[in-house]
């Protein structure tokens, strides 16, 4: 018993010439289905198309004057988030010299913590340069990264070892970029 998927799928490979089922000597078979759903059609239809590829050759302009110029917003935040990644390879620099020069306490942890650090420095240039070429996925992740580092701000500000000044210096450029991620 062939479901209806089945059924369409041997409709659409008989070969044109001969309207024998020839799955073997038709090779170019479009995928269907019957459906009434069109969200399932939309993405079939997507599966069979092959334009695109056409938007990752207009990607870049190589230099021309019909280049698209960026707003000043978002050559500000992606200023904001480069300095934010520097200063997080400051960070991750005087981690390894503590590595080199103190015995830590536990190997293991100041190790993963360079090695987090140094991910989220990679990860926070990528996204400074997502900003710059204006795709649409830097939001989710500047945004994500801005709500970390509001919290590690809002631990600063309080507890035993309570440092206003870093807290400052956390939570002032994270606030700018989430200003700048919504306009």
């Amino acid at each position: 018993m062939c479901s209806l998927f089945n059924v369409c799928v041997r409709a659409q490979l008989k070969n044109p010439l001969t309207g024998v089922n020839d799955a073997w000597g038709y090779a170019h078979a479009t995928v269907s289905f019957k459906s009434t759903s069109t969200r399932l059609s939309y993405r079939l239809g997507q599966i069979n198309r092959f334009d695109r590829e056409i938007a990752v050759k207009i990607d870049t302009f190589g230099g021309k004057q019909n280049a698209p110029l960026r707003p000043r917003a978002i050559v500000l935040l992606a200023a904001v988030l480069f300095v934010e990644a520097a200063m997080l390879a400051v960070l991750a620099g005087f981690l390894l010299y503590e590595l080199v020069v103190e015995k830590p306490t536990s190997m293991a942890s100041a190790l993963a913590i360079l090695a987090l650090a140094i991910a989220a420095t990679a990860a926070l240039v990528a996204v400074g340069v997502g900003v710059l070429r204006m795709r649409p996925w830097v939001r989710g992740a500047a945004l994500t990264w801005q709500f970390l580092q509001i919290a590690v701000a809002v631990g600063s500000f309080q507890g035993l070892f309570a440092r206003s000044d870093i807290g400052w210096l956390l939570l002032v450029p994270a606030l700018l970029v989430i200003g700048l991620l919504f306009t």
